[in-house]
C-alpha cells in the first residue's frame, strides 16, 4: 500500500506546489510525473534495502538468477524515477516503467500463490495487487501519452 500512498501523496503535494506558483508543477501531468517518481524511488530502494531478500524470494522459481533480476529491476526503477522528472525523458521513461511493471507482475502472482511474506507480512492478495497494478500502469501510461 505504501507505493499507492507515495503515488497519491506525491502527486497531490506536487499539484499543490504548482497551484502555489511552482511553474514546473503547474498542471496534473507534471504533478503525476512527480508522484510516479516518488513511488518508483520508494520501490526501487526496496530492491537494495531491508526488503531485498523478500523480493528475491518473490521471483518465480523458473527464472534464473533472482538476485540479479531484483538488482536490475531496482536499477531500472530508480533510473526511470529520475527520468520522469525531466520533460524530455518523462514520456519514454513512463512507457518503459509501464512495461517493466507488466513484466514484473508475474512475480506478484507467484508470491501470492506461494503465500510468501514480505518484511514479515503476507504479500498483498492477488485481487488487491491486480487492482493496484492497473492503477500504477494507468498512471504511467497517462504520463507516457499525456501532456
Amino acid at each position: 500500500m505504501a507505493p499507492l500512498i507515495a503515488l497519491l501523496a506525491g502527486t497531490a503535494l506536487a499539484r499543490i506546489a504548482g497551484l502555489l506558483g511552482v511553474d514546473a508543477l503547474d498542471g496534473w501531468h507534471p504533478a503525476l510525473r512527480v508522484g510516479l517518481a516518488l513511488m518508483f524511488v520508494l520501490t526501487g530502494v526496496a530492491h537494495f534495502a531491508s526488503r531485498r531478500a523478500g523480493l528475491i524470494a518473490m521471483v518465480p522459481p523458473s527464472l534464473p538468477r533472482p538476485a540479479l533480476l531484483v538488482t536490475v529491476t531496482g536499477v531500472l526503477e530508480l533510473a526511470g524515477a529520475l527520468a520522469l522528472l525531466f520533460p524530455a525523458t518523462a514520456r519514454p521513461a513512463a512507457a518503459g516503467l509501464a512495461l517493466l511493471m507488466l513484466a514484473m507482475f508475474p512475480a506478484n502472482v507467484s508470491a501470492a500463490r506461494r503465500r510468501l511474506t514480505l518484511a514479515g507480512r503476507p504479500v498483498t492478495p492477488l485481487g488487491v495487487r491486480t487492482v493496484l497494478q492497473v492503477v500504477f500502469v494507468a498512471a504511467a501510461l497517462t504520463v507516457a501519452v499525456g501532456g
